[in-house]
């Protein structure tokens, strides 16, 4: 009996993203071409990470649904499996060559993450997680930290381009928290931040208007780490929610009733 009837899936993933890191480190090295607008990029990297990701999956699992952020969804109809793939996830950090960006890869079923990939780059660690087994990085078991205070605690937010109520109800939780706790990190890669949080290099993550590519293998790693995840006031949390709280779980509850008293 295979003791992990998804190694064939993660295997895929880990190959694939390891072949979109390459590419991406090796694209550092020379001139950037950037599209859409000032603040919000993409690039031919992202482009060209996508095809590659894509390409793999296409070949191995031509049946399978795949929904990546620059392309979209390709919908098999019959599948109840989909691909979610965020190519560059950090584009702006790539840009400016800021050491903080991720290929991120998942494979949903009945949209439930059951497989989770990411790389940080340019570190190059892989974070891996399949849903009936062990969070890891680079082949090492990893959890959640076990800091039970929120003045003892680090956390880590970002922010959408677009400054919406979200973004300027974001800048009082920011505040509010950088009040209560020993800081607030904003590295502008949400998979990092969850992959953060399930090594147990900061203690929660919150965030608002994220997409699935941004969170769908980021969550899982976290979840087989040991976190809690939910909506900013506890309720249950979907990939296709647009704000997400992770913790460490020892910290869940006061997150939860701060994010109650500043809404």
């Amino acid at each position: 009996m295979n003791p992990n009837p998804n190694k064939g899936y993660l295997d895929t993933a880990i190959y694939a993203a390891k072949v979109a890191s390459d590419h991406i480190i090796k694209s550092s090295k020379r001139k950037i071409k950037t599209f859409k607008d000032k603040t919000d990029l993409l690039t031919d990297t992202d482009l060209a990470s996508e095809e590659l990701i894509t390409n793999i999956i296409k070949n191995k699992y031509p049946d399978h649904n795949i929904l990546a952020e620059e392309s979209g969804l390709i919908d098999r109809h019959s599948s109840e499996y989909t691909w979610i793939i965020d190519p560059l996830d950090g584009t702006t950090n790539f840009v400016h060559n800021y050491p903080s960006y991720a290929v991120s890869i998942a494979l949903i079923q009945k949209n439930e993450p059951i497989v989770g990939v990411v790389i940080e780059m340019p570190l190059m660690n892989i974070y891996y997680a399949t849903i009936n087994s062990a969070a890891y990085c680079n082949n090492k078991i990893i959890e959640c930290s076990n800091t039970d205070k929120l003045i003892l605690s680090l956390l880590v937010t970002g922010f959408s381009y677009n400054h919406n109520e979200n973004w300027n109800l974001n800048i009082e939780y920011f505040k509010k928290f950088t009040d209560i706790t020993q800081g607030v990190r904003r590295l502008g890669s949400a998979a990092i931040d969850l992959c953060h949080t399930a090594i147990g290099h900061v203690d929660g993550f919150w965030e608002f208007d994220l997409k699935p590519w941004d969170v769908a293998a980021g969550i899982l790693i976290a979840k087989r780490a040991g976190a809690n995840i939910s909506k900013l006031n506890g309720d249950k949390y979907s990939i296709y929610d647009d704000e997400i709280l992770v913790t460490n779980g020892l910290i869940h509850q006061d997150m939860i009733k701060v994010f109650k008293e500043l809404k």
